[in-house]
């Protein structure tokens, strides 16, 4: 351990005594408390090397400075630059005493020793950078998760709720008109109640995708259902036709999921704003990808329909566009309201 450390001035080695054992316990203590306390262990390491040269003891534990100087510009937070600079100005007159104990270093020597002990800084700043970006980067993933995932909640509550509770407030509308009618009344009451309830039964799926310790797997609709769909709708008052073509494919994957989607806004949409209007639903099934077309005519009436934020339409089209397929919706000639969907097929659920 003696005379195998840094020898900064060339002084003569001196033998140990009690006084080298402090100044040993001061440099190794510094590395102690490097991440805890780094403005300490700068401190502590700064004082005992500075005394392990003057004294001229040259142990092992001076080498110790360029890691002290390595943690510090890692993890010290707070006066960074001070700290860099009074570091500095605290090298010169510890040269300069060194000098006139009759150290043979020279300027040279002193420069290159300052110029090793800048580089370990740089690199423990390099490191603290690098820590700091990587750190930032995983909060902007993070926040860009939480985000999308938002953004997914919300689009599975306005599909469920806006379908439930638009079908809902048109049978209720039409029931006021029923008072005259007790058989057609109970049967539409009986109407509303069954919507409820499937919009409560729905809401519960989907709150289990927001439960963590929800272990089995959550049922998403799918094109399987699009039967129960349209016969939902026209008990809603709203006169459907509904064709298929041919059969999903066993590895059509989401795509099933959003086609169910489309179709589901599609009705929703024509409830609230063509109520009592022909709607013709169409979906084709191939071996790539699912067609789905909903057209209603343009007349019809809005009473009792709740208005629309928007979000529905512009949903269906990041759905549709995640899978890399293609959405239109708009008029055409004649004024019916075509929605049409390309769905690839394939995707995984």
């Amino acid at each position: 351990m003696h005379n195998h450390g840094t020898q900064l001035g060339d002084l003569p080695t001196r033998p140990f005594d009690a006084a080298a054992v402090l100044v040993v316990a001061l440099q190794c203590l510094s590395l102690a408390v490097r991440r805890r306390w780094p403005a300490v262990c700068l401190t502590l390491g700064s004082l005992g090397f500075a005394l392990d040269q003057l004294l001229a003891y040259h142990t092992a534990a001076s080498t110790a400075l360029p890691i002290v100087l390595m943690s510090t510009g890692a993890h010290l937070e707070r006066h960074r630059r001070v700290t860099a600079v009074l570091l500095s100005v605290a090298y010169v007159p510890l040269a300069v005493a060194l000098d006139r104990t009759g150290s043979a270093e020279g300027l040279e020597g002193y420069v290159t020793f300052y110029l090793v002990l800048v580089l370990a800084w740089g690199i423990g700043a390099w490191l603290r950078s690098t820590r700091a970006a990587e750190a930032e980067g995983r909060r902007r993933v993070a926040e860009a998760t939480r985000a999308a995932e938002r953004t997914r909640i919300a689009r599975e509550l306005h599909d469920v709720v806006t379908h439930h509770v638009t079908a809902m407030v048109v049978q209720a509308e039409a029931a006021r008109y029923l008072t005259a009618a007790p058989d057609r009344l109970d049967a539409a009451l009986s109407a509303v109640t069954d919507t409820g309830r499937r919009a409560i039964s729905d809401l519960r799926h989907l709150l289990d995708l927001l439960n963590p310790d929800h272990d089995t797997d959550v049922r998403m609709p799918s094109v399987g259902e699009l039967r129960t769909l349209v016969e939902q709708t026209r008990q809603a008052g709203q006169p459907v036709e509904f064709a298929e073509e041919g059969s999903p494919a066993e590895s059509s994957g989401s795509a099933e999921f959003v086609a169910y989607r489309v179709v589901q806004e599609s009705l929703t949409n024509a409830l609230k704003y063509a109520h009592g209007s022909r709607t013709e639903v169409r979906v084709r099934y191939g071996e790539k990808e699912i067609l789905v077309e909903v057209s209603t005519d343009g007349s019809g009436s809005r009473t009792g329909s709740p208005g629309g934020s928007g979000r529905g339409l512009a949903g269906l089209r990041e759905r549709v566009d995640a899978l890399g397929g293609e959405f239109s919706a708009g008029r055409r000639a004649g004024g019916a309201f075509v929605v049409r969907a390309l769905i690839p097929a394939g995707s995984p659920a």
